[in-house]
């Protein structure tokens, strides 16, 4: 029985830690949100963010350093935005024997010099005179399927290859595979820039009544896909990463799921509805914006030609209507 700490309890968050407790851990969850931790104490279900799913035998709580004292893996399962600021919080308070999951993925806040969140999280750790391994968990996972007990594969990446497959057995059940791996930066990549292609896909689905339809969704993966590859390599990911659960599988269930946050955003985009105003109906993180503002930028500082990219950014900023986005994404498509 592992003793695991989940730091967030959004739905992916609460998901894992509802298949961590039926497979018999001592799991605690740390919140800032009141009405999470109030629903979580009086009811044991997180009403907000995975409702309908008893999570019965979680000690929830408002203190960070509780799951440190409790806890020896460390799942940060927060938003990109956030992930940072909390983990200062918390690497002070560090043992040796705790193991990081990091659960967001891409490129740090501009004032972390580009650097992945895995890369920040370790030099923070390097600087507290701490030398706790970081592991990058991805892969194609829609968070209620997983609470549900869909069988599901995802990848827990780590430069030390030992760490990734204690970690696989350890946090491994019944229904979540997850497969030990030695490509962190291509992982956490992966796991970010699937959101830009989601996007674009979700597009789609908000034109079904003139221009969309699968010939046009399939189009797009494609050229999304193939920018990936294309990029991702250029920014040190191993390319043989693109084809397993962290690439191709969590591209694909990402675009096409209608339970995807991306791809909702993108359908409501297409609908007609502006940026914030589709946002700001969401109250669950859509992390495909940053991240196609993200690899844009970084592509433009290594001179990389992103022309799937470019124009997806320029539909987010309003300098291009969607079907006219669409037809350059499409048409961005290389070989």
């Amino acid at each position: 029985m592992a003793r695991i700490g989940v730091v967030g309890l959004g739905n992916w968050g609460s998901a894992l830690a509802k298949i961590w407790l039926d497979d018999g851990h001592n799991v605690s969850g740390w919140t800032i949100e009141h009405d999470v931790y109030k629903s979580l104490m009086e009811e044991s279900m997180n009403h907000k963010y995975l409702p309908d799913y008893d999570l019965s035998g979680l000690n929830p709580t408002m203190e960070i350093n509780d799951i440190l004292e409790e806890c020896e893996l460390i799942i940060m399962a927060l938003p990109s935005s956030v992930i940072i600021s909390v983990f200062d919080e918390m690497v002070e308070n560090l043992r040796p024997s705790h193991v990081i999951v990091d659960l967001a993925k891409g490129l740090a806040p501009e004032n972390e010099d580009s650097e992945l969140i895995s890369q920040v999280l370790e030099k923070k750790l390097s600087i507290a005179g701490k030398s706790n391994s970081v592991v990058v968990m991805t892969g194609p996972t829609i968070a209620p399927e997983v609470a549900r007990g869909v069988l599901t594969n995802a990848l827990v990446a780590c430069h030390d290859k030992s760490v990734a497959e204690r970690i696989s057995e350890r946090l491994s059940t019944g229904t979540l595979v997850l497969t030990p791996a030695i490509d962190p930066i291509g992982a956490e990549l992966w796991g970010a820039y699937k959101n830009t292609v989601a996007l674009a896909c979700g597009l789609v689905d908000g034109l079904r009544d003139s221009i969309g339809g699968d010939n046009l969704k399939a189009a797009l993966v494609l050229a999304g896909y193939s920018e990936g590859i294309y990029l991702l390599e250029k920014m040190g990911a191993d390319k043989s990463t693109a084809f397993g659960p962290a690439g191709i599988g969590d591209l694909y269930v990402t675009a096409t799921s209608p339970r995807s946050r991306n791809r909702s955003l993108g359908e409501k985009l297409a609908s007609g509805m502006s940026l914030d105003s589709a946002l700001s109906e969401m109250h669950m993180v859509a992390e495909g914006v940053r991240a196609t503002k993200s690899f844009l930028d970084y592509s433009k500082k290594i001179d990389a030609s992103t022309p799937f990219l470019s124009a997806l950014w320029s539909l987010l900023e309003g300098k291009l209507e969607v079907e006219d986005a669409v037809r350059k994404m499409v048409e961005s498509y290389r070989s």
